[in-house]
């Protein structure tokens, strides 16, 4: 019958001591969190790490926390660093969770444990406690990396609002640094409110643009044939004159595209192609 190891029998004999020890050790760190996660439902997930942590000991793969004996471990660590990175806890904070076992681990272990093999299972234990703490880290800075690439995208679609101008009329007027990501949620949004709103004519407004490069201009190109393709036509309006310089200097052809000085007269050229007229109905004072 193989050893049984120290660890696993903590685990087994001892697990709810362990569980109350640790709990006071996470209340006690000075950087705890009680404002963003309650006290019951902090004792909950530490409850719940211990119970797998536990049937993943007994199996006796304690040499590596990669194996499939761990990934019930894992699962937990990995919804607990999500949860953790959503409700702002830092990356030390929730490392922690993890780390802040081993005082009161280490506490039965010397309670239990001969003088003679304390090092080594101080060291076992130290180990897993580690590697398990880097997942943590690890899943947790996974997590945050997809929460900022959804908090981007958000803000590329919140940026390139498509407006309804008249009945088969929609804008997206433009501000700011236009790069081949911005351009190509500009071109989905786009092609989009048309079908939507069954427009015939779309103006991109790039008043509020500073720059634009070959590659940006390609994709403007690309947009008004997509638009055309859907039996929209489509006007570029507001064409600074340090745009207008770069993009006759970059060689781009702009000959099939409509443009315009300003957002006014887009509106005023789109409203004529789809039968309005606009009247001033009082003399100017």
């Amino acid at each position: 019958m193989p050893e049984v190891s120290a660890i696993q029998a903590v685990l087994a004999e001892d697990e709810a001591r362990l569980l109350d020890d640790w709990m006071r050790e996470q209340f006690a760190a000075s950087n705890v969190r009680r404002d963003l996660m309650s006290d019951a439902e902090l004792r909950q997930q530490s409850a719940e790490f211990l119970a797998v942590l536990r049937t993943a000991v007994q199996t006796g793969r304690l040499d590596s926390v990669a194996g499939p004996e761990w990934a019930p471990v894992r699962d937990v660590l990995s919804s607990i660093s999500r949860s953790r990175a959503l409700q702002g806890f830092s990356p030390s904070e929730t490392a922690r969770f993890v780390f802040s076992l081993k005082q009161p681990l280490f506490t039965r272990l010397r309670e239990q444990v001969p003088p003679e093999r304390l090092a080594d299972e101080i060291w076992g234990a130290s180990s897993i406690l580690d590697a398990l703490g880097l997942h943590t880290t690890e899943f947790y800075q996974k997590s945050r990396e997809e929460v900022i690439a959804r908090q981007q995208q958000e803000l590329l679609e919140l940026s390139t609002p498509v407006v309804k101008v008249w009945d088969g009329v929609v804008a997206v007027p433009l501000i700011g640094t236009l790069d081949s990501a911005r351009t190509q949620v500009v071109m989905e949004n786009l092609l989009g409110r048309i079908v939507e709103n069954e427009a015939s004519v779309a103006i991109i407004d790039i008043t509020g643009v500073p720059t634009v490069d070959t590659l940006v201009a390609q994709h403007l190109i690309k947009t008004v044939a997509a638009a055309r393709l859907m039996g929209a036509e489509c006007i570029i309006s507001g064409i600074r004159p340090q745009i207008a310089q770069t993009i006759v200097h970059l060689g781009v052809v702009l000959e099939d595209v409509t443009t315009k000085a300003s957002l006014a007269d887009a509106i005023l050229l789109a409203l004529r192609k789809t039968g309005f007229t606009v009247t001033r109905i009082q003399p100017r004072a």
